[in-house]
């Protein structure tokens, strides 16, 4: 479930999407990787009954968990399995990250959001779990991604050292293990806005960095991204 305080992580996540990423109380809400309900416990206390939530993680055994003691109290609440294969997360997947199909409906979500996933994926696979979160994201939809972004700012920190490793042939990212890439993953921040350029996702600025790079970061460990989608006739241009 990661590191620190369960229950004070998710509160605290709940006031960034707030605050930072512009949550609504009766947002439709796409939670990428919810694992035992860290961010929907605390999402029970701020959506509406009108709202609605689906959480997918790739875990069968932490989807029951979340079915069974939230959907069970909030049923505007809803878990689905994602059946993909991560060598360092669930090898018992059959489905790989870059070719996932999100399975929900073009444009049917207010506000997508990915904790600390995107750290943990390669460039084909983050590519397309962008554009899917793009896909299933309304015109005008938030998305809320957390990153770790080299540019000059972290490139000079002790923690950007620790990615070292080549997690690709053209170093768009670069990984802390060689034996295990997807333990933590850090992107390359030109490549990261050209992608969601790509996808038709207009990236609000200031980026919030981290305090994984620099103690004066903030407000969140990871890097935050808050992205809009924009309509079709603007993503062209």
């Amino acid at each position: 479930v990661g590191d620190g305080d369960f229950t004070g992580m998710g509160r605290r996540f709940l006031d960034h999407f707030i605050t930072v990423g512009g949550l609504r109380p009766d947002d439709r809400v796409l939670d990428v990787g919810c694992g035992i309900a860290r961010m929907a416990l605390p999402l029970t206390t701020f959506l509406t009954p009108s709202a609605e939530y689906w959480g997918s993680d790739p875990l069968p055994e932490g989807i029951a968990w979340c079915r069974a003691h939230v959907t069970s109290k909030f049923p505007n609440f809803h878990f689905d399995v994602a059946d993909v294969w991560s060598k360092s997360y669930n090898r018992r997947g059959t489905i790989l990250a870059r070719d996932y199909v999100f399975p929900y409906r073009d444009e049917s979500f207010d506000f997508v959001f990915a904790t600390s996933v995107f750290t943990h994926l390669l460039p084909a696979d983050a590519a397309n779990y962008l554009a899917n979160i793009a896909r299933v994201l309304r015109p005008g939809g938030r998305s809320f991604v957390t990153w770790f972004l080299l540019n000059e700012r972290s490139r000079i920190s002790e923690a950007a050292q620790d990615f070292h490793y080549p997690a690709e042939p053209d170093a768009v990212c670069m990984a802390v293990s060689r034996v295990e890439l997807e333990k933590a993953v850090a992107f390359e921040e030109q490549y990261v806005r050209e992608a969601y350029r790509n996808c038709g996702l207009a990236m609000d600025e200031p980026v919030r960095y981290g305090r994984w790079a620099r103690s004066d970061g903030g407000p969140a460990f990871q890097d935050i991204v808050v992205a809009r989608k924009l309509p079709l006739d603007r993503a062209r241009h």
